[in-house]
């Protein structure tokens, strides 16, 4: 219905839109891909130490590396923000190196500096556009942009406090997005582990925090009550990332 689209997808605005969409201006669930390197000739296997096509495989492995890499062709991908891979700033102690990676107000203050600073609110934009493109597109990739977006933004306790409209309105996106979805559907397989429950789960207690404006925490409470009773997820059982966590240094990084 228009209502329900007009909920999954209020903070699109055309500059966004325009800002993400492929450069061919087509979505496709399987972006077009072409080999890094030429590969379709024999002389150009030859080059690469390759054997030719008609050779048996003696193993999995060895058939997995004969794969040739593959790029998607430009201008066929959806032009996500690239989100940082490195979670703390150059050069930080190891005391910061942990701190940063239990909070990553860092990370996001990067996007939202790099991309939005604006408009901090369009990254919720991109949060609803990379959800539609995956629900009604099928396309995996944007599926994967969304839980690692989600993922930074309710890890951030210290953005929480700084930007509270954007997080009242995240309650909002996300209140109407997992409408859409089966309350097992983020469960992992292997592990049993739900993906969004403990993510959801280090955000409501981030936003117990004494810098959150009460609005805010009566809005998570509600939420969290919310999804307590339609998807009996537990919020109350601790987390593995209450857990001490071993925070790999950067090389040449040493603990006094």
């Amino acid at each position: 219905t228009l209502k329900k689209w007009i909920s999954l997808s209020n903070f699109i605005s055309e500059p966004v839109m325009r800002k993400l969409q492929p450069e061919s201006g087509q979505i496709t669930a399987f972006s077009e891909v072409l080999p890094v390197l030429a590969g379709k000739h024999t002389e150009d296997r030859m080059g690469q130490n390759l054997p030719p096509y008609d050779m048996g495989c003696k193993s999995y492995a060895e058939g997995i590396a004969r794969l040739p890499e593959m790029k998607p062709r430009a201008g066929t991908e959806i032009r996500f923000t690239e989100l940082p891979k490195q979670m703390y700033p150059d050069g930080a102690t190891p005391e910061e190196i942990t701190r940063h990676s239990m909070d990553l107000s860092y990370a996001l203050e990067k996007v939202i500096n790099q991309q939005y600073a604006s408009q901090p609110q369009d990254l919720l934009a991109e949060l609803q556009f990379a959800f539609v493109c995956f629900l009604i597109g099928n396309v995996y990739d944007a599926f994967e942009h969304w839980k690692k977006l989600l993922n930074i933004l309710c890890r951030s306790e210290d953005a929480i406090g700084k930007y509270q409209s954007l997080y009242t309105n995240l309650i909002f996106v996300l209140y109407h997005q997992l409408n859409e979805i089966p309350s097992d559907f983020f469960v992992d397989i292997v592990s049993q582990d739900n993906f969004l429950t403990s993510t959801l789960q280090v955000f409501f207690s981030n936003t117990c925090n004494a810098a959150v404006d009460r609005t805010l925490r009566k809005k998570a409470e509600k939420f969290k009550a919310h999804l307590t009773k339609k998807f009996k997820w537990d919020f109350e059982t601790e987390p593995d990332d209450c857990v001490p966590v071993v925070v790999e240094l950067p090389e040449g990084v040493q603990v006094d």
